[in-house]
């Protein structure tokens, strides 16, 4: 392990997370103008077996996988490719049904598109099938007008924007990741993980989740205080048929024994929900992007420009999104306003900040509550600053 003393500050708090029971197994890696600081990693990767967590553990971070498809676009619109403020059928015609025909690829990346649910149920024959499940949603209708508002598209958003690259290049995203950002760049990132992966990934703990009765109910009066917009969340996670629940559990991972520890989710590489990858190849993607090695300074500052904040009709709480990339918000909780990234459920964090010149990343197998959140990432990420 290695820890400029500099940042001594943050081997303190990844220290002390264990100490407390917090963690399971993790992994926390930081670059500063380009030097690895920080490259932390501890614990157990695998609780049946015993097996420890290796410098080499990568583990499945979830919606970390996000922001690496969009980064795949962005190339793709450098070279010309694609316009982000075009319709999505002047690549996709089939995706002009039931009223979609001026939704544009930028309502795909940051979240407007109002198809954040697959309406019908995907069955596991179909996981590994991209196509097909963008092809189910080319057929529904929007749930808002296109561009009207904003709803975290959990998993839809890889299929929609993946299915867009693919219509471009004839690739998937996890070829092109492979291709032009992990391999080129050396990191250990996979979206859709070869067996030799599979087998040394950390095996996620589930969390908890909260029951009914431990939420207490809110009044009229207290209705629209920030502290009441987390309980209606909880109460929607707890709700079979909320929004949130639809847009979070199809494709259902559940159908499989082990649910993301199952090599067909660890394989399937979802563009949205699918990178397995070690902390330092998460910080390392983000030290690549502020330092210009992935698109042009002047692409990621575009990209970077909020396009929509405030309400999600999704998740609740207030949520700040660019092209694919979470800004500072409720739901991104970050310490400086030019941080940007994205997080994974159950607490993984990648992030960049090109003001300060960082690069974080962040991955774990105790799965922390998806409603409550993950301290144990932001107190981290905290101590890298405090650091500065």
């Amino acid at each position: 392990m290695h820890c400029h003393p500099r940042f001594s500050r943050v081997r303190e708090v990844f220290d002390r997370h264990f100490a407390d029971g917090e963690e399971l197994g993790a992994a926390f890696a930081v670059y500063l103008d380009g030097e690895l600081v920080v490259d932390l990693w501890d614990g157990i990767a695998d609780r049946h077996t015993g097996r420890r967590w290796e410098r080499e553990t990568p583990a499945f971070a979830y919606s970390c996988t996000k922001a690496i498809t969009a980064a795949v676009l962005l190339q793709l619109v450098e070279r010309g490719l694609v316009d982000v403020r075009a319709p999505v059928a002047d690549l996709w015609p089939e995706f002009a049904a039931r009223g979609k025909a001026a939704t544009t690829v930028e309502h795909l990346l940051s979240h407007q598109a109002g198809l954040p649910v697959v309406e019908e149920p995907v069955p596991v024959e179909e996981f590994e099938d991209h196509q097909a499940i963008a092809a189910r949603l080319a057929g529904q209708s929007p749930l808002w007008e296109p561009g009207s508002a904003h709803g975290y598209h959990a998993l839809s958003y890889g299929f929609l924007v993946g299915e867009v690259i693919r219509r471009v290049t004839g690739k998937p995203v996890g070829e092109l990741v492979a291709a032009e950002l992990a391999g080129p760049l050396e990191l250990e990132m996979w979206v859709g993980a070869p067996d030799d992966v599979i087998a040394r990934t950390a095996r996620l703990k589930a969390a908890e989740r909260p029951r009914p009765g431990q939420i207490p109910p809110v009044t009229e009066a207290e209705k629209g205080r920030p502290q009441d917009l987390v309980a209606e969340m909880t109460r929607a996670a707890l709700d079979p048929e909320s929004l949130m629940n639809q847009a979070l559990g199809n494709p259902a991972m559940n159908l499989v024994k082990g649910g993301a520890n199952n090599p067909v989710i660890l394989r399937a590489g979802w563009p949205a929900a699918g990178v397995v990858t070690t902390a330092r190849g998460l910080a390392g993607f983000y030290r690549a992007l502020v330092g210009g090695d992935l698109v042009r300074p002047e692409t990621l500052t575009e990209a970077l420009r909020p396009r929509v904040e405030g309400p999600d009709r999704v998740l609740y709480l207030d949520t700040s999104f660019g092209l694919g990339f979470m800004l500072p918000s409720l739901m991104f909780l970050m310490p400086s306003r030019t941080a940007f990234g994205h997080s994974g459920m159950g607490g993984s964090i990648g992030m960049g900040d090109p003001g300060r010149g960082l690069a974080v990343g962040y991955v774990m197998n105790k799965m922390a509550n998806a409603i409550t959140g993950n301290l144990r990432g932001l107190r981290l990420v905290q101590a890298v600053y405090d650091s500065l």
